[in-house]
């Protein structure tokens, strides 16, 4: 079956649109090869300078020293002000996110013009500013907190816009419903609303640690000593800052595609913690004193509810009408039909036992047989039937000699 999903905001391509595809395909993969090639031959045979695929450049960059005083103490401070950027930013978003959707005029409006400005601002300005003033100031390590408070200022914005639009992507009826349970607008904002959003907006926040993990690149310029810093101190001093500038970006790809699957599989794992059984609902009784209404409460307790909450209704297709009873309910639903998708209707109601499915006919059998003979019984009780005339026309007393007539007179 042909996957209709890519489908709905252009229409598919033909036979002839997919062998053009697949045409432009091989020439661009071409074109990336000869450029791939032609690279190669340049750093192969540079017009000035060294060979830059020779082993003795790329040398000092893969051994075990490269890795313990330079690529591994750099990941470590890059890390460490992601995490750190990443917390503040979660902080200040939550803060300023929920301040632009409070009813009081004042706060919405302070909130709105920082959340605004923090946006604006390059991080990088954010940065050297923040560096020169903490070193005019004489604190500890100022361009590690240079590179953090700028993170956590523009990140912190983008999660604030995250906020308001998940609060903004709920459905009406939450507010009013809440509102019309005596909540205020703040305990409903605080306590119905903001909960789902932040919940909305996890996956969102998990891709853009992608984004703070890829800026934290930039304290390099003030001197702060993360992983680009350290790989170019690397290659000032065995004059390589080609090969180790490839193995950073190799170490900050590996690290940022590891972030992007996270965000992939964190809303599929939430879908399925909160994802609801796609089930229609129950058909509604013929009458509302219909026996088959507490059948089917029956049924449906015998379901074992999900961990989480909420269970699948299943109710056997023949179990419904108004011949169901309250008493023997498994035996009915037995006698009026076999359901292979319902195990309870694979069981003997009287032995309690599996059935097979040809004593499963056998008994259906036996059992249609046997209410044909309870029927022919009963009307040759209470009808008028051929046996009834037989009966009763036999005795030799001349009465109704010669007639079928019930009402006919007696000879004389």
């Amino acid at each position: 079956m042909a996957d209709t999903s890519n489908s709905v905001l252009f229409d598919a391509p033909g036979p002839k649109g997919r062998r053009t595809i697949r045409i432009i395909n091989w020439v661009a993969g071409l074109v990336f090869a000869v450029l791939v090639v032609l690279m190669l031959m340049r750093l192969h045979n540079p017009p000035d300078g060294e060979n830059q695929l020779s082993w003795e450049l790329w040398k000092p960059a893969l051994e075990k020293e490269a890795w313990t005083d330079f690529y591994l103490p750099g990941l470590w401070m890059t890390v460490k002000a992601t995490v750190l950027a990443v917390i503040g930013a979660v902080a200040f978003g939550l803060v300023f996110g929920v301040g632009r959707l409070l009813p009081n005029t004042l706060l919405r409006g302070v909130s709105a013009v920082i959340v605004e400005f923090c946006r604006a601002v390059p991080v990088l300005l954010l940065m050297i500013f923040f560096w020169r003033w903490f070193a005019f100031a004489g604190l500890p390590s100022p361009s590690y907190w240079a590179v953090v408070l700028a993170l956590v200022l523009y990140n912190g914005s983008v999660v604030a816009e995250l906020v308001r639009s998940g609060v903004g992507n709920l459905p009406n009826g939450q507010r009013e419903a809440s509102l019309a349970l005596g909540l205020t607008e703040t305990q409903s904002l605080m306590q119905i609303e903001v909960p789902q959003a932040v919940y909305a907006m996890l996956p969102a926040a998990v891709t853009q640690l992608v984004v703070v993990l890829k800026d934290t690149a930039l304290g390099s310029i003030i001197m702060y000593t993360d992983l680009l810093q350290e790989s170019r101190r690397l290659g000032s001093m065995y004059f390589n800052i080609l090969q180790t500038l490839v193995m950073a970006a190799v170490i900050y790809f590996i690290a940022c595609w590891l972030l992007s699957r996270l965000a992939e599989w964190l809303p599929e794992r939430m879908q399925q913690r909160t994802a609801a059984p796609a089930e229609p609902e129950p058909v509604a009784p013929i009458a509302a004193g219909d026996a088959s209404n507490v059948n089917q409460i029956a049924v449906a307790k015998e379901v074992e509810e999900l961990p989480l909450g909420g269970a699948p209704r299943k109710y056997h297709v023949h179990h419904r009408g108004t011949n169901a009873s309250i008493r023997n309910w498994r035996r009915t639903r037995y006698e009026q039909g076999y359901d292979a998708t319902q195990p309870e209707s694979q069981i003997d109601p009287l032995t309690g036992r599996p059935i097979r499915d040809e004593e499963a006919e056998r008994r259906a059998k036996a059992a249609k047989a046997a209410k044909a003979t309870q029927a022919e019984q009963r009307h040759d009780q209470y009808g008028h039937g051929e046996r009834h005339e037989r009966a009763v026309f036999k005795h030799d007393d001349g009465i109704g000699k010669g007639h079928t007539d019930l009402g006919g007179r007696p000879s004389i």
